[in-house]
């Protein structure tokens, strides 16, 4: 009864075949095109990297090369921070490619992961390539988080890019305030740096923190030549006071001299040399100046410069006290909890870059569990934004801007080790 009941009811009269032929298929059609739209859905999950158990996330580090100590130790403390860590359910996958601080092999790398599918990009290392991994991203709307960069192109960067770190314009001002109330006048404040976007990124710092200092406008002017030359590799020695030297070499002999010509040019000595560089050229350039030139400089050091492999260099070079050189993590010793945490996790392996590395772990997994239990790139973002988070004791702000910590701690060489100062001690330095 249930059969013919229901067929009295339909429109057309059952024995039109052509009706039911037509029925059928857009009944198939309907439902294929829901099946379809499913596997579809699955299908876009797993290309972004998060599938019921796991999140795939990525990183381009310099594994190998003469900066593989900056990227060994980056991935040391992310690994550290997820390992056995779920949130909601879901464990960590941190896939990681090398590129030897090279863009070119950076671009192969990232769009290499991006085919593979990853939730975000987590921990790359430096400036340049940064540079030219964040529009790849961007275009493709892949969350960068806590590349270890102070640039100000992170910040606020292009695409969705969460930061850690402050600016490097932050670590030099600790150094230069202390300087200048020591007397340090802005002639006297030269700098020694890469001679790519990471270095430029280190004189837009001096910039910046001489741009309200009387009588600084002539210098200020020198320092924005330099900045402004466009080209990859351009010829910026001996304008102003700044000395340069190319990337991914020790070829630090011209810098040095750039900075003897404004000595020679102005009438004043470097007081202050500040380097943005990595650690072999930097550690070069310092034993250069001072154990073969015997010169006077007080010379200081970003903390992407890697205290780690900084050290080693100076052992090399027998260089053993008077560097100063800013973190922008707590002291290793710290009492807060997230050190605690990181000393537990890393044992031996304890450092400043790996301690960072701990931390943008942290970070994102912290994040990550406010993007609630079906998590996409947009709520991952969203989570982050507006929002206070406290990492044992560290606190991220990031209700302003997209830079969760604005702090920089001072150290100096003392012997073989790095040991934490006050500004006040820095001010010293100038006035023995």
């Amino acid at each position: 009864m249930k059969n013919r009941s229901y067929s009295k009811t339909r429109l057309h009269p059952p024995e039109n075949s052509h009706y039911q032929q037509t029925s059928s298929c857009l009944l198939n059609a309907i439902f294929l095109a829901g099946w379809l739209a499913a596997c579809a859905s699955d299908a876009l999950a797993q290309d972004f990297g998060v599938s019921n158990t796991t999140v795939r996330i990525g990183g381009v580090m310099a594994l190998e090369g003469p900066l593989s100590g900056l990227g060994q130790n980056m991935k040391i403390g992310i690994d550290a921070a997820i390992k056995g860590t779920a949130i909601q359910g879901r464990t960590i996958e941190f896939a990681v490619l090398n590129d030897s601080y090279n863009p070119p092999d950076t671009i192969e790398a990232t769009h290499k992961l991006l085919g593979e599918g990853v939730f975000a990009m987590v921990g790359n290392v430096g400036t340049p390539t940064a540079q030219v991994a964040l529009p790849i991203l961007a275009e493709q709307k892949i969350p960068a988080v806590g590349f270890f960069s102070g640039a100000n192109l992170l910040r606020p960067g292009v695409g969705a890019v969460i930061n850690f770190r402050p600016s490097y314009s932050q670590e030099i001002a600790a150094v230069i305030e202390a300087a200048l109330r020591a007397g340090v006048k802005s002639n006297q404040i030269c700098a020694f740096v890469q001679n790519d976007s990471y270095g430029m990124a280190g004189v837009t710092g001096i910039i910046m923190a001489l741009g309200s200092q009387p009588g600084a406008a002539e210098i200020i002017a020198k320092l924005e030549q330099i900045r402004a030359t466009a080209d990859e590799s351009p010829e910026r020695n001996n304008v102003g006071p700044v000395g340069v030297y190319p990337r991914n070499t020790v070829l630090v002999r011209d810098g040095y001299k750039s900075l003897k010509q404004w000595e020679k040019t102005t009438g004043e000595r470097c007081r202050l040399v500040v380097t943005v560089g990595t650690y072999e050229p930097i550690a070069q350039f310092m034993a250069y100046a001072r154990k073969l030139k015997r010169e006077p400089w007080i010379i200081s050091a970003v903390s992407l410069t890697g205290a780690e492999s900084l050290q080693e260099q100076f052992r090399r070079y027998d260089i053993r006290e008077d560097i100063i050189m800013t973190q922008v993590v707590p002291a290793l010793d710290s009492s807060l909890p997230i050190v605690e945490s990181a000393r537990k996790a890393l044992g031996s392996r304890l450092g400043y870059i790996p301690l960072e590395g701990y931390i943008v772990g942290k970070m994102f997994l912290a994040i990550l569990d406010k993007a609630g239990n079906t998590p996409t790139r947009e709520r991952f973002i969203e989570a982050a934004r507006g929002r206070k988070f406290d990492l044992g004791g560290l606190m991220l702000d990031f209700t302003n801007d997209n830079q969760g910590s604005d702090f920089v701690l001072l150290t100096l060489l003392q012997g073989d080790d790095f040991k934490v100062i006050e500004p006040n001690y820095v001010e010293k330095l100038f006035t023995q």
